[in-house]
Formats: structure tokens, sequence, C-alpha cells
């Protein structure tokens, strides 16, 4: 006899872990923030103003997101991307430019890459090809670039290529047309048919006016020729893109986001029109379009920045009668250069590994990560390969691309994507209300902005309110700067050309010069290695300080990283007690600089007789005070007494060194 026994299921109620607990609101968290400021003004303390004038705020939830649109990958305005699977159906493209003139090192560079990770074929071209002109005749700098002239040419580059594996990217300016028909002989000559070559040889007058200053043809010669190589590339059933907007170049000169995203729309849409002119209709040519832009450090302004760049252009697109295949925008990414240094070069992989990032998460179908010293040399093997590692590690050990829209979702990334989408629609629209980009660039309107935006991100490093680490902030006084001849040969890609291109009947425009933030910096520590080269010495400052440690230690520290950033040396000795005692002590040790380090409430029986003390002296040294004095009667009173400088938080680091270098003589 069995008997069977039937287990009874065990049910459970389920329970919430934080049901004791009252649900917290955003009202409940920024109480609890005010109350640990302890006084201090919340939108000061937590809330950072961008350059594009859109306040970040500590926290977001779904409220701010409440009010948007929902949206799909693969699905109209395109934000979360232009295909519904992203990355995972085909990736982004690895696509490394090898530097340097000479067609014959350049295919040794290629090809070594190519078999290294490398899948794409980046052609960069010198200027005087992308304006269509004779390299040998035009008097421009080569910077880094092929001349292309010649099946020659294209055959010392390109040899043992295939191009039916590896697609080919070129910003080609005024002569893509000329660029494609010398790629396509080269296959024939080969063998191979024309439609072998597949990628983008892009057309981009207006991206070449600016860059430039000029251009050799009219720009309704070159809207003329755009069209034809549009139609002919249909003809011949060529995969290629042909219509470039290169956003880029207005970041590389120190635009901000939104003024990136505004004027690469402007062209985007000059270009449109100008096509629809001439017979295609935007179904025909948005499709042939690719944008590229540059990829900064900024982590979530740079993500947001590409998502919105999908949004308004379908939006523009949808307005030129195009249909929802026809608004896809695709872009290439290229870290940019705006914020690379020479000095601590090696911190540029840190910049580059965040920008690729930026661009992978961001939606790039295409991605071009610059060397960690592309601002002083070209790239070797060396580097090239760091560079190019880093997308391979993002995509085979992070595996960052098998994520659809990473970023989706994202209660920050959503509303600051419609925050940039809605100020850079509304730059747009002024654009368009000027008589189109075009225009506008003749008038120097879009110019006038971006060199506006620069001058206050510029101005924000130069007083250290924006860290360089390395450079305005913890530079290393031991690094040995490159030669300057390196930087000044046009073949670091960071020097102005500012050479003109005089052709008769051409058009003109103020040009867009690229610029770096650690400019001012790099060429104080240039001026510093000088006289290190010429004295055996820096410049030295001495620290003249007074009573306790607690009374002196925080302005000495401030000292002597505000001069060590522009590679001044401070010494110091035993605190002093009297101002007789420090002066002597700033005397012996033979500087031609002292600082004043004490407190606002010692200052005024210190100074004075310091002062006195150091000017009575054979060779009297120059005299900063470190803070600025409370009231202008107080500063009046000590630059009376002597002082000759004044260094505090809010002071213009750059240019009180370099006014002291003057001074010096250096």
């Amino acid at each position: 006899m069995s008997t069977t026994a039937t287990a009874s299921p065990i049910t459970t109620k389920p329970t919430s872990l934080f049901a004791d607990f009252a649900a917290a609101t955003p009202a409940d968290w920024r109480k609890a923030a005010e109350e640990s400021l302890d006084g201090a003004p919340f939108e000061k303390k937590l809330i950072t103003r961008t350059y594009e004038g859109i306040d970040l705020r500590p926290i977001y939830t779904r409220e701010d997101t409440a009010t948007l649109p929902e949206s799909w990958p693969g699905l109209p305005p395109y934000t979360r991307g232009s295909d519904p699977l992203g990355q995972r159906a085909q990736g982004w493209s690895i696509c490394q430019e090898a530097d340097g003139t000479d067609a014959t090192a350049f295919n040794a560079a290629l090809l070594s890459d190519l078999k290294c990770g490398q899948n794409a074929v980046s052609l960069p071209l010198q200027p005087a090809v992308r304006l269509g002109l004779d390299p040998a005749k035009a008097g421009l700098p080569t910077e880094r670039g092929l001349a292309l002239t010649s099946v020659n040419d294209v055959d010392r580059a390109l040899r043992g290529v295939d191009l039916s594996a590896v697609p080919v990217f070129a910003h080609a300016g005024v002569a893509a047309g000329a660029v494609t028909a010398l790629l396509t002989a080269w296959l024939k000559i080969q063998g191979r048919p024309a439609t072998d070559l597949h990628g983008a040889i892009l057309a981009d007058p207006l991206g070449e006016l600016v860059n430039a200053g000029t251009l050799p043809v009219s720009l309704e010669k070159a809207f003329d020729e755009m069209a034809q190589l549009e139609l002919k590339v249909r003809t011949d059933g060529l995969a290629l893109r042909t219509v470039g907007v290169n956003a880029a170049l207005w970041a590389e000169a120190g635009a901000n986001a939104v003024q990136e995203l505004a004027f690469g729309l402007a062209s985007g849409v000059e270009y449109l029109r100008a096509l629809n002119a001439r017979g295609l209709t935007a179904d025909q040519a948005a499709p042939r379009f690719l944008f590229t832009y540059a990829l900064g450090s900024n982590l979530f302004m740079e993500i947001a920045k590409l998502r919105a760049a999908r949004l308004l252009w379908a939006r523009a697109v949808e307005a030129a009668g195009g249909a929802a295949a026809a608004q896809r925008l695709v872009c290439h990414g290229r870290t940019t250069r705006w914020n690379k240094t020479v000095l601590d070069q090696h911190a540029n992989l840190l910049r580059t590994t965040t920008e690729a990032f930026a661009g992978i998460v961001g939606g790039c179908a295409g991605l071009q990560v610059g060397t960690f010293d592309e601002v002083i040399r070209p790239g070797d093997d060396f580097s090239r390969r760091l560079a190019r590692n880093i997308q391979i590690i993002l995509d085979e050990e992070c595996h960052l691309g098998r994520v659809v829209d990473p970023a989706g979702g994202s209660y920050y990334v959503e509303t600051l994507t419609n925050e940039l989408a809605a100020k850079a629609w509304a730059l747009f629209q002024d654009i368009e209300g000027k008589g189109g980009l075009a225009a506008a660039l003749t008038a120097g309107y879009p110019q006038s902005l971006v060199e506006k935006t620069a001058t206050e991100k510029m101005n924000a490093v130069e007083t250290r309110r924006d860290a360089i680490i390395g450079t305005n902030l913890h530079p290393n006084l031991r690094e040995k700067l490159p030669a300057a001849e390196a930087c000044a040969s046009g073949t670091c890609g960071c020097c102005k050309n500012t050479k003109a291109v005089a052709v008769e009947g051409s058009i003109t425009v103020k040009r867009l010069v690229p610029r770096r933030r650690a400019e001012a910096f790099e060429a104080l520590r240039r001026r510093t290695e000088a006289a290190l080269s010429a004295n055996g010495v820096r410049p030295q400052v001495f620290l003249a300080t007074f009573g306790p440690r607690k009374q002196h230690a925080p302005r000495a520290e401030f000292s002597a990283g505000f001069f060590a950033a522009g590679g001044f040396e401070a010494v110091s000795g035993k605190s002093s007690e009297t101002p007789e005692a420090a002066a002597q002590a700033a005397l012996a040790s033979g500087a031609r600089v002292v600082v004043l380090c004490s407190t606002d409430d010692t200052y005024p029986t210190l100074v004075p007789a310091t002062v006195q003390a150091l000017k009575a002296s054979a060779k009297p040294p120059i005299v900063v005070l470190a803070g600025m004095p409370a009231t202008p009667e107080l500063q009046k009173k000590f630059t009376e007494a002597g002082v000759d400088e004044f260094i505090h938080v809010r002071a213009n680091c750059a240019k009180v060194l370099a006014g002291l270098l003057d001074k010096l003589g250096l």
C-alpha cells in the first residue's frame, strides 16, 4: 500500500521593503539640499549655467519629461536613433586618419591600420585640393593632407586597398566631383567596377567658404556641380553620400553646442534648397547627406547634441516635403582639437576616450578619434594605435554598440536634448530671417557669435574657472615642451592659415579660425622655457609669508599654483613676523617677483611697510599682493604704497602672468 503526499502550494504576500517610508518628492529633496548648504543660495551652488545658456540642475525627474512626445529608435523624428537596432545592426565605422602629405607614406600607414582593426578609409585632402586648385600653384599651406590631383596620386595613396570592402570618407569642399571622378577612374584601371566606391565624398561649399574665407567659384556654380554629382552618382548606382555639412568647423573655432547645431542645420537647409532648385526633391537629396560634428568632453552635452541634431534635421526635411525615410540624419563624429593640449599630452587620451564614448552613445555612424599628440606632430604608429584601440575597446570589450540608445529614457539626457533642440531651432530661424546661411556668412553674423562665445570660453580658462589639468591647473614644471617649430611648421593641425585665396570673381567672407583653449598658457610656458634655456633657471617668485601657517597657507598655495600655470617657480622661506624680516628674506632670495601672502585683516599693517622696504632696495622687485582688497580705497592705498599687481580667484591668470613677463623683459 502506498500513499502519495501532495504538497500544498506556498504563497507569500508581496511586501515593499520601503512600505514604512513616505515617498520622497523633489520638494523634499530640495529642502534637504538647501539645509545642507548652510544658507548659501541653491541657484549659485547647485545650478550650473552652460555656454549654451542652459541651466543644469542637480536632479531631474519624470515630471521633466512628462510633456515630451514619445519616441522610439528608428522612427521619426529619430531622436533615439536612425535605425531601430541602433549600432547592433552594423556597428560604426572606425574612420581613423593617417597624417602626412606624402601619398606613399600615407598608404603604408593606412594598410597597417586596416590590418589592425580600422574598417574605413579617411582621405585628408589639402586645402587647395578642396578648393579645386592646383596645390603646386595655389600657395596654400599643405597642413596634413594629400594632393590628389591625378590617378597616379590616387594609386600611390590607395594601392592595395580593396574599396569594395571598406567605405571611403573625404571632405572635398567644392571638388567632390573631381575627387569622385579620380577614384572611379582608378578603379577602372584596376579592372574594378565603379560601384566598389562607397562611403562619402562630400561637397560642402559653405563649409569650405567659411574655413578658407573665400571660394574660387561662385556658390551658384558650386551648387550646380553638387547637383550634377548627385545625379551622376544616382545614374551610376553608387552607394555614395555626396553632400557634407561639416558643423565641426564651428566647434573648432569655439562655438557652443547650440551654435554648432544651428549653423549645421542652416547649411543643410541651404543645400536642400539649392538642390531642389536644380530639380532634386528632398526625398532624392536628403539621403545623400552626411553631417560631421565635433565631440567635446562635456559627456552628456555631446550625447544630447547628436540626439538633438537628428530631431532638428527630421523637422527640417519634413518641412521641405521629405518623407519619413528621407528625414533620417546620418552623422560622423570627430574628437575635437579645441580642448587638446601640448602640455601633459597623454591626458588627451582621457579626453578622447570620453569623447568617443559620447559619439557612440549619441549614435555616430562613423567615428574618428584624434591621436593624443595631434596638436604637436603627425601621429606615428604608436599614437594611431592608441587612438584606434579606444574605439575597438569600447566596441569589443565594453560592448557599447550592443545597446540600442543607451541614453534613452534618462530624464537628464531627454530634457537636455529638448532644450538644445529648442535653442538651436530658434537660432536657425534667426539665420533664416537674415536670408539663410550664405547671406549671414557674408554679413559675418555667425562668425561674430562664435567669436563672442570663444572669447567667453577663453576667458574662463584664463581665469582658471575652467580647469585644464596639466596646463592651467596642476602643471608639471619638469615637463619639457616640444620644440616651438614643431607646432609652427603647419603640420600640427592647430596652426592658423591666414592666407586668403585671391581669385577674381570669388566670394569672400570672414574666415572661421580654429583655436585651442590652452593656447594662452602654452604661450606663457614657451616664454618661461626660453628663459630657463637662456639662464639655467625659471623665472622665480618669492612667497613672502607672514605669521602662523593657518594665516598664510591658503594664499601661499593659491599663489604657487597661479604662477606655476605660467611656468614660474615659486620659492619660499621661513614665515616672517615683521615686514622688515619679510623684505629681507625676499631680497636675499634674488627673485624678481615677490608675492605677499597673509590675510585681509593683517594687510593694512603689513603691506605698506613691507613694500616700502622692498622698493627701497637697489634692484626693487615687482611686488604682487595675494588677494583683492575689500574696497577700492584700500586697493588705491596699496597701489600707492608700491604694489604692482593683485592676484585672486577672479584675476585673469594668463594676462597677469604675460604682463609680468613683459615687465621682466622675458
